[in-house]
């Protein structure tokens, strides 16, 4: 749709319109104001966050035992009857030795397993366990040791079957370990 151009003004509407608002005075144009400077960025949710902390520690919503569901470890290389893996979960393997991961980087604990299970095998022990801890100091990453012991068992051809520990021998902090006799 086209626009029509608006119609001129005539000379008595533009005197009638003056009268009307009567005498027109100019003003001079002025700066603007400087603008105050911009606050610097400040991280209140991150803030908030931090501030929270302590009192979200002191009151724990959860049971650390719900951590442990679902992170059982457990394994039984093929060609073993599957009696033997129950009777591992059960505790019905006699412990023999144990190595405690806690404190140590994977390259440490990747190389103490091994030397571990070779002592082992060098005498003649049948059950060890693994403590590797729950990782619950991992960050985002999971537990680093628990995923390095659960890789390394499964690719030794002298482990038989592994399985998280009982409750009272460390629960899925551990893992139960039987070695080919």
């Amino acid at each position: 749709m086209k626009r029509r151009p608006p119609a001129p003004i005539s000379e008595d509407d533009a005197r009638l319109f003056r009268e009307a608002i009567g005498e027109v005075r100019h003003f001079d144009a002025q700066a603007a104001p400087p603008s105050a400077p911009k606050p610097a960025p400040q991280p209140r949710m991150f803030e908030a966050d931090e501030a929270a902390v302590p009192g979200e520690l002191l009151d724990m919503a959860f049971d650390p035992a719900m951590l442990e569901v679902g992170e059982e470890l457990s394994y039984l290389r093929d060609g073993y009857p599957p009696k033997l893996l129950r009777q591992l979960k059960r505790g019905q393997y006699s412990v023999q030795d144990e190595i405690d991961l806690h404190q140590m980087n994977a390259a440490a604990a990747q190389a103490s397993i091994a030397d571990f299970l070779a002592e082992a095998k060098h005498h003649g022990l049948r059950c060890v366990r693994i403590i590797h801890g729950k990782g619950l100091r991992s960050k985002a990453h999971g537990p680093v040791l628990k995923t390095l012991a659960d890789r390394l068992l499964r690719r030794r051809d002298d482990v038989v079957a592994f399985a998280s520990a009982r409750p009272a021998q460390g629960g899925t902090g551990a893992v139960v370990v039987l070695l080919k006799g």
